[in-house]
């Protein structure tokens, strides 16, 4: 019987905390957790005492983590967009295998720098491309792959981000400002366009891009609007009051059950009590019109690949629910698939067509529509048999495909939409 891979995970959130962690519950036979480390005591403490970590092996920064010797046999990067190279390449040098969260960085220079030692050090580094992982996505490449719907020619592909979680993450939250994590394209659509190009098989050859931050702005607020929502007067008629969000929206709320995230983002353990103690003076307690955020709330963005393949892909934050909907169009027939709605159509031009429901195909589909548990367990199960990345798992390399797709559309962007070429930049 093979030991578990041991892991030691940095940062202690969302993902490093809530979402891997568990697993070192659900399959102790596969992972075991040996060291920790976040700058919140609180998320130290009870991971540790959650997953019986020592102490001694316990730390207040990844930095203090990474100046020990080598404590696992693979680190989970878990922390900042900004910090996620700083804290890659010693790691890798003190010869941990990687499983790295998106993006690798908003600098292109640095993602070629992980690249590079990677390689130099012989680990095995995963990128969070967990979408890869879901049998949404894995059912529609399958039907690609069998050549149902003949050669791909061109796909339109829509994220539904979802107006609170727009206001959530990126107007209140941790990712609303580039300077101090990324761009919006890279930062929440890198999932679309790597998910994009693993499934026509092909690289981006150039791309162009329009979008803006449109609405969350102080000259879009409405009459009577305060600096935060607990002082405001136009609550009533606001959609993004952090009030109807946290405590009382039935998708979200704690009063309505919901006590994961976002709530649990806001307040640990959250309750009715510590949602409405956190919103009086913190960040998610601020009017959506008068945050510091920066990043775009809608972007348009048009690859043309390598095989001469067209797409087009659109990330909105005004939209109701979730999820993503794709339509590709192939030389034989096409597909028609909504992530929310978890169907699938497959419609052969000269066959009968094929309705799917995503739900008759696994029980689990919690977690990114159940794509983080299976990518995990793929990676801990190679690394234990010693094997090599399978074609699903998003390695390096190909991760820095939809990294050189986002940096290229957001040059376009940020320079009114031109077409900006990726060989040169692939080259570097």
């Amino acid at each position: 019987m093979q030991k578990p891979v041991t892991v030691a995970i940095v940062g202690l959130g969302g993902r490093g905390k809530d979402t891997y962690a568990p697993m070192a519950l659900s399959r102790p036979d596969l992972m075991k957790i040996v060291a920790i480390a976040d700058i919140v005591p609180e998320k130290v403490d009870e991971v540790a005492r959650l997953y019986g970590v020592p102490r001694e092996r316990c730390f207040d920064s990844a930095e203090a983590l990474l100046r020990e010797p080598r404590l696992a046999d693979v680190l989970f990067v878990c922390t900042q967009d900004r910090q996620h190279v700083g804290h890659a390449i010693p790691a890798l040098q003190k010869g941990y295998h990687l499983l790295l969260e998106k993006p690798i960085s908003p600098v292109l220079s640095e993602c070629q720098r992980v690249l590079a030692e990677a390689k130099k050090a012989d680990r095995q580094v995963v990128v969070c491309h967990v979408l890869r992982y879901t049998p949404f996505f894995q059912k529609i490449k399958a039907v690609l792959d069998a050549g149902r719907i003949g050669e791909v020619v061109s796909v339109m592909a829509l994220e539904n981000v979802v107006y609170w979680h727009q206001a959530h993450s990126f107007v209140r939250g941790n990712w609303r400002r580039e300077e101090d994590t990324s761009p919006m394209i890279l930062q929440k659509s890198c999932h679309d366009l790597d998910i994009l190009l693993w499934l026509l098989g092909d690289r981006c050859a150039r791309v162009s891009s329009f979008g803006s931050l449109r609405h969350f702005r102080p000259e879009m607020a409405p009459a009577g609007a305060a600096e935060r929502c607990r002082d405001c007067s136009a609550r009533d008629g606001c959609p993004y009051d952090a009030y109807k969000i946290y405590l009382t929206n039935e998708e979200t709320g704690v009063l309505a059950g919901h006590t994961g995230w976002p709530a649990d983002i806001v307040a640990m353990h959250p309750n009715e009590a510590r949602i409405r103690a956190a919103l009086e003076d913190g960040p998610y307690g601020r009017c959506v019109y008068h945050c510091d955020n920066d990043v775009v709330d809608h972007q348009v963005v048009n690859l043309e690949l390598e095989h001469g393949q067209t797409v087009s892909f659109t990330m909105c934050a005004f939209t109701k629910t979730g999820g993503r909907t794709l339509k590709i169009m192939g030389t034989h027939g096409d597909i028609r698939a909504d992530m929310h709605e978890n169907t699938i159509d497959v419609e052969p031009f000269d066959a009968p067509s094929e309705h799917v429901e995503v739900r008759t195909l696994a029980e689990d589909l919690s977690g990114h529509a159940g794509g983080d548990i299976r990518m995990v367990e793929e990676y801990l199960e190679m690394l234990a048999s010693g094997g090599r990345p399978s074609g699903t798992l998003s390695t390096l390399e190909a991760s820095v495909e939809s990294h050189l797709a986002a940096l290229a559309a957001e040059e376009s962007r940020k320079h009114g939409g031109r077409a900006v070429e990726i060989a040169p930049l692939r080259g570097l």
